[in-house]
């Protein structure tokens, strides 16, 4: 009796215990408001704090990232541009042109940085750079979720919490409202929505960001105060935009444009890429083959390229024992990577009959050099032939596309006829015009250059390979003034021009500080006397205006 009496109670005891440890078991897997259990929780915390710990080594492109002004290769005028738009009393908004990897990103948020510290600047040192990227901004017809504009997440929606039950619309401030007091930077800001685009630029003129919701209403009590300021007043949104695109200033909105002072982001030229190199290759503290900077610059368009190239070359380099960085392995590298040597003219230094180099400017808006030729025969019946021009060039915008017929042949004309004054009879010669690549060329700017090709191939007078030429030409002989003239004059000085010339309505005083001769011209006689006279013409700069001294005969 006793003996059993004692099993029954150590059975009791024993279930008691059972049932203690399931409710202390339950009591400590309660559900947290999401319906997770605490244990639950703690485990994904630990799985997320193992994976903070669990990182790999830093990329060389964020090793090379600019972390000064001085660093970013290439964009003086840039740089210069955003400094005078953010750096002043009163920060202008901002559209910021240029190809990938040339630094837009990195000089806007240097700059506001240096801005923070000008005294006469309204940024307070806690001012955000808030940057966004317009091609993840997907539009939501519905406004559900916004992460620029912001949104309201009314009732209805899944997971509003005790605020939905209680029928309390929450707003959810967007990257504008975040921006506030500070910098918005919108990386391919062509890429917006027209919607998102037009509620921008509402922001912008207002500095306030708005919301609506049909769940709010003004006799609710149970809204907070804090939310019934908000859809009747807004949130602020006092910031400066900085959108940055690779497209071409057709492609944004003129209302947007407008807002915004525009400033121009260059091409990367040869030497800049060098530089990049240099930087790249000295922080990852391998030797390498002289020269080698040099020859990454013929396959390197921009710095994300070169950077690029530079791991693949430091990577084989560690791995085959931290050897020297050499040719070969860059030679490799452009192989696997099919990386296409970029051709970069430059021009010859021995003279030519009928061949002349124009300055034109490519469809990214940068400069270039362009080959023409040109041959002159007599004939019993005048013609003209004119090859080597793409006649039609289709031009892509986001909204639209349009094609532009090229008018180089009807520039052609204008060229033979004011030949005419130098002897040339149309009737009596065969000229063929050639521009060697396939070109697109509008035609006007090439005139003086077509004239002078022509006219050395009539002459027999070869033309100095080492001259560039950019100008329409006017029946009368006249050099009239054509655009683009700063990209082009960039892109002779890299092709190694030593004296270019542009109508007389084009010069500007910077010109003289480019390193080489940059001639004003007002017709063709001033341009055959410079280039076929045997003194070299001297530009002189007096009272502000352009005085050419004449010396020397033809």
């Amino acid at each position: 009796m006793v003996n059993g009496w004692s099993v029954l109670t150590i059975v009791q005891l024993l279930f008691f215990g059972m049932g203690a440890y399931y409710f202390f078991a339950k009591s400590r897997k309660k559900p947290l408001g999401g319906g997770i259990s605490s244990d639950e929780n703690f485990k994904q915390l630990e799985e997320l704090e193992e994976m903070r710990h669990r990182k790999l080594t830093e990329p060389l492109s964020e090793q090379t990232r600019p972390r000064s002004l001085a660093e970013i290769v290439g964009q003086e005028k840039a740089i210069k541009a955003l400094r005078t738009a953010l750096c002043g009393p009163n920060p202008q908004h901002i559209l910021i042109y240029g190809p990938p990897g040339v630094g837009k990103t990195a000089a806007a948020r240097l700059i506001l940085e240096e801005a923070k510290k000008t005294q006469a600047c309204p940024f307070w040192e806690t001012a955000k750079f808030v940057e966004i990227d317009a091609t993840t901004l997907q539009f939501d017809e519905r406004n559900i979720a916004d992460p620029l504009m912001g949104s309201v997440h009314d009732p209805i929606y899944q997971g509003a919490g005790a605020f939905g039950q209680m029928g309390i619309p929450q707003p959810r401030p967007g990257a504008i409202c975040e921006a506030h007091g500070g910098v918005l930077f919108i990386d391919e800001i062509g890429e917006l929505h027209p919607v998102q685009m037009n509620k921008l630029l509402k922001v912008l003129e207002d500095r306030i960001a708005r919301f609506q919701s049909s769940y709010y209403s003004r006799q609710n009590k149970n809204i907070p105060s804090y939310i019934h300021e908000i859809f009747q007043k807004g949130m602020p949104a006092d910031f400066r935009l900085i959108g940055a695109t690779t497209r071409n200033p057709s492609d944004i909105p003129p209302a947007l444009r407008s807002r915004c002072t525009e400033i121009f982001f260059e091409s990367l030229d040869e030497k800049a890429v060098e530089q990049i190199a240099r930087n790249s290759l000295d922080r990852c503290g391998l030797p390498y083959e002289e020269g080698l900077c040099q020859k990454i610059a013929c396959y390197a368009q921009g710095g994300r390229d070169t950077v690029n190239i530079i791991q693949s070359l430091s990577a084989l380099a560690v791995m085959e024992g931290n050897r020297k960085i050499m040719f070969a392995d860059l030679d490799w590298v452009a192989e696997t990577g099919r990386y296409q040597p970029i051709l970069r003219r430059k021009v010859s230094k021995k003279a030519q009959i009928g061949v002349v180099n124009g300055m034109a400017v490519q469809g990214g808006g940068s400069g270039t050099l362009l080959a023409i030729e040109a041959t002159v025969q007599k004939s019993d019946k005048g013609f003209l032939t004119v090859t080597g021009i793409v006649e039609e060039e289709e031009i892509r915008g986001k909204q639209r596309s349009s094609r532009r017929k090229s008018n180089a042949r009807s520039s052609v004309e204008n060229v033979l006829t004011v030949l005419e004054k130098y002897g040339f009879a149309k009737d009596a010669y065969q000229v063929h015009i050639n521009f060697p690549g396939g070109t697109p060329v509008d035609g006007p700017s090439a005139g003086i250059a077509m004239f002078l090709a022509v006219y050395s191939a009539f002459t027999g007078v070869a033309v100095d390979g080492e001259i560039a030429l950019t100008g329409e030409i006017g029946l009368l002989g006249q050099v009239l003034p054509v655009g683009g003239v700063p990209d082009k004059l960039g892109a002779a000085v890299d092709a190694g021009v030593k004296r270019a010339f542009i109508p007389k309505e084009n010069w500007r005083e910077s010109y003289l500080n480019l390193g080489i001769s940059v001639v004003p011209l007002k017709n063709v006689d001033e341009l055959l006397e410079h280039v076929f006279r045997k003194e070299e013409n001297s530009v002189v700069v007096e009272d502000g205006n352009v005085l050419t001294a004449m010396e020397g005969n033809l």
